[in-house]
């Protein structure tokens, strides 16, 4: 007898099932920014080395459930979703997990340092990032309720409004983001200049986790308007 794995048994019943599985793994992977850049502002490099470590882990956990959905998911005219949704949506949410890896890798090979003026309102820019992604997973979470009503009725409307909120995050991450890049472009000539650069890349790619998980939520509008 052939033994099945833990996600090939899932969609048995639905593929929406491991797609929640693997938003969950990627927010868990985000999520551990915020308390990576409080370590990096603090400068306790050993805890932002040990959650650097984290990140990484995560996030290959999640590029293995994302391997297995992939394999997994079969050619059916009787599935909820069209499979090439399935496998776009999947993609993009990966997408958020690599972004928090490449960020804490750099941040931690280079022993970043973030300037006392602009450190409070990275904490801020991170938390709404995390904020962003979470709000995807929610959004995602809701896919079982859709697929039973058939993607109609009232439980479309309130995924429409979750996904105006995720929209919304995304907008005040973007503006924040810039806030961020003016204030560091106020004192980076007292920075050296390597450092100013990999800082404003730094900040680009965290802005960016917002702006991935915003795809995710446009991806699943999509769904709502077949």
């Amino acid at each position: 007898m052939v033994r099945r794995s833990p996600i090939s048994n899932m969609f048995a019943g639905s593929p929406v099932k491991p797609l929640q599985q693997h938003i969950g793994k990627v927010h868990e992977c985000v999520k551990k920014l915020e308390p990576f850049f409080q370590a990096v502002i603090d400068k306790d490099y050993d805890q932002v080395a040990l959650l650097q470590n984290e990140i990484h882990k995560l996030e290959v956990e999640a590029d293995d459930l994302k391997h297995e959905l992939r394999l997994n998911l079969p050619n059916s005219l009787f599935m909820p979703m069209p499979r090439e949704r399935i496998l776009d949506i999947v993609t993009t949410q990966d997408q958020v997990a690599n972004k928090a890896k490449e960020v804490a890798g750099i941040v931690n090979s280079r022993k970043m340092l973030i300037p006392d003026e602009i450190a409070d309102v990275m904490m801020q820019f991170v938390v709404l990032n995390v904020s962003a992604s979470r709000q995807a997973k929610r959004i995602v979470n809701e896919l079982d309720e859709l697929v039973e009503v058939g993607f109609r009725g009232r439980e479309v409307s309130s995924v429409e409004e979750m996904i105006d909120t995720l929209d919304s995050v995304e907008y005040e991450a973007d503006k924040l983001g810039q806030k961020i890049n003016d204030a560091l472009f106020v004192i980076e000539k007292s920075l050296d200049p390597i450092d100013a650069m990999f800082l404003y890349r730094v900040i680009q790619g965290v802005g960016e986790v917002a702006d991935i998980a915003q795809r995710v939520g446009a991806r699943l509008e999509l769904l709502l308007a077949r």
